[in-house]
């Protein structure tokens, strides 16, 4: 499944996207808890740093930019220096600003935390002071916000509403908004507020809650991927959404669609340092696949992914399809989706080389596989980070004069067979008799070959030097070869067939009658 995500990420594209929600600035004053201090028993801080970083609705939008979206925020500030601070922040990400409206009847919600690190070892939060106000905008600001954004949704291939009860997404904006979006085709995917009665959510394409957030709303406990579902069951059918994703920690994503289909998807085990940031990592995965048509079940596996990325990170991070793509790579390999055609094999090896990764290549008929191959393949895999074995197919190896009887095994077992090996990350088959065309399409870092070659007698070798690879002949073992293999077995044959025969009972002569 993990090489079948790599190609879903890799199809993608660059959707354009609405981010919906509350903008939030978070402001950081980093620095020594030195000692108590004389005025008060608290403690005393002596700053270092200062930092400001995008939250809330503007926190997904930059995630969004990190998977190489194009974005527009809407959203309010207050018209004092911090709302200039978050536009100038999304401005400099290349986020579209022009659905922001400016407030002056409210602050720019800022949330200003104190961080102290004792004897210069790791940090910890002191203090939160947090400026907002959370009553829902006026009738005028709702408009304007509205008469921006409606004829802004024809042109977006997704909305995600990131509400965080700071009064931006009301009833009457979000009933505007889902009724436009419906109208026109465009998902909206909801990350709701904990707390907030989710029929304001009514007719998005999903939700995407915790399980805290999901037993609020349900109304009972969700502790198995049972409850998920039925909580999801429920969700679906109240409010009229396609489908629910619920997030459940290391247990993954519990998936269930309006049509009663229920699925969870696991997530692997990674080190947990922080798990800010990751519901907001989730919605932004789900919403760049959804804008580009990918099916549930794979933007579930696709937020999990991301997910766990954001909570091996200390802090809020963005996670690019880069890193999504190095971690499917690093991941478990079923011996099936080794095998690939020529194209998707090509968008893997790209993957790989825009990664930094050196890219192997080796070919031949493995037809019999014996010690010596296991050898060499070994050496081959350590020659770089990926290993491609290009198997000639069996008309290839007809071609090749091999002997009347060759291939031994077929394609699909060969290929199969190399396939299961730890050390082989990719098989190829070719059709051809050299494997020339398949190095020009590839294109790997290093070509290797298995015995006692020169470099120019390796076939291809000059197609790699060529545009700047290496060609490489790595060792043989002694007395080991396919020729050699068969040769034994034939002569055991012979010798088998011959004793067979001499050891057949002799018919004694028949007596003459009389």
């Amino acid at each position: 499944m993990s090489y079948h995500l790599i190609n879903t990420i890799q199809k993608l594209g660059h959707p354009k996207i609405l981010v919906l929600g509350d903008l939030i600035l978070d402001r950081y004053t980093w620095g020594n808890a030195e000692r108590i201090s004389q005025e008060a028993p608290v403690i005393l801080l002596r700053e270092d740093t200062q930092e400001v970083r995008l939250g809330g609705a503007a926190n997904v939008a930059n995630m969004l930019i990190g998977l190489e979206s194009e974005v527009t925020m809407a959203g309010v500030t207050g018209t004092d220096m911090d709302g200039t601070v978050v536009r100038d922040e999304l401005i400099e990400k290349g986020i579209d600003c022009t659905a922001i409206v400016a407030d002056a009847s409210r602050p720019t919600t800022v949330k200003q935390r104190f961080m102290g690190r004792a004897q210069q070892r790791h940090p910890h939060q002191i203090l939160r002071v947090d400026r907002e106000v959370n009553t829902p905008l006026d009738q005028t600001t709702t408009d304007t916000l509205l008469n921006i954004i409606l004829p802004m949704i024809p042109d977006h291939q997704a909305i995600l509403v990131s509400d965080y009860a700071k009064g931006v997404c009301t009833p009457k904006i979000l009933a505007t908004v889902l009724e436009e979006a419906r109208r026109v085709g465009v998902p909206v995917i909801v990350d709701p507020c904990p707390g907030r009665e989710y029929q304001i959510y009514s007719g998005a394409t999903a939700i995407t809650p915790n399980r805290l957030e999901t037993s609020r709303a349900v109304g009972f406990e969700v502790k198995s991927k049972d409850d998920a579902f039925r909580a999801g069951k429920k969700l679906c059918h109240d409010l009229n959404l396609e489908y629910v994703f619920v997030t459940l920690d290391s247990d993954g994503i519990a998936l269930t669609q309006s049509d009663g289909t229920t699925e969870l998807l696991p997530t692997r085990k990674r080190e947990v340092y922080d798990i800010t940031g990751a519901g907001d990592m989730v919605l932004a995965t789900i919403g760049v696949g959804s804008a580009a048509g990918i099916a549930p079940a794979d933007l579930a596996r696709l937020a999990n992914v991301a997910g766990g990325l954001e909570v091996e990170q200390i802090g809020v991070v963005t996670i690019s399809r880069e890193e999504m793509l190095a971690d499917l790579l690093m991941g478990s390999r079923v011996t099936s989706e080794k095998v690939l055609p020529l194209e998707e094999l090509q968008r893997h090896i790209q993957a790989r080389q825009k990664l930094g990764q050196k890219v192997v290549l080796t070919n031949g008929c493995f037809d019999v596989m014996h010690v010596g191959h296991v050898s060499y393949l070994e050496q081959a895999a350590a020659e770089g980070d990926c290993l491609i074995v290009a198997v000639n197919s069996d008309d290839s190896v007809r071609t090749l004069n091999k002997g009347p009887d060759r291939p031994i095994f077929g394609q699909t077992h060969r290929a199969s067979m190399l396939a299961a090996l730890e050390g082989i990350d990719y098989v190829i088959i070719f059709d051809e008799t050299t494997p020339c065309e398949l190095i020009q399409q590839l294109k790997p870092d290093l070509l290797v070959k298995g015995g006692t070659y020169e470099k120019e007698e390796i076939v291809g070798w000059e197609i790699v030097e060529a545009y700047g690879g290496e060609v490489k002949a790595l060792g043989v073992t002694p007395g080991i070869s396919t020729t050699q293999v068969l040769g034994i077995i034939r002569s055991n044959q012979e010798t088998e067939s011959a004793a067979s025969s001499s050891n057949s009972p002799i018919e004694p002569p028949k007596r003459k009658a009389g």
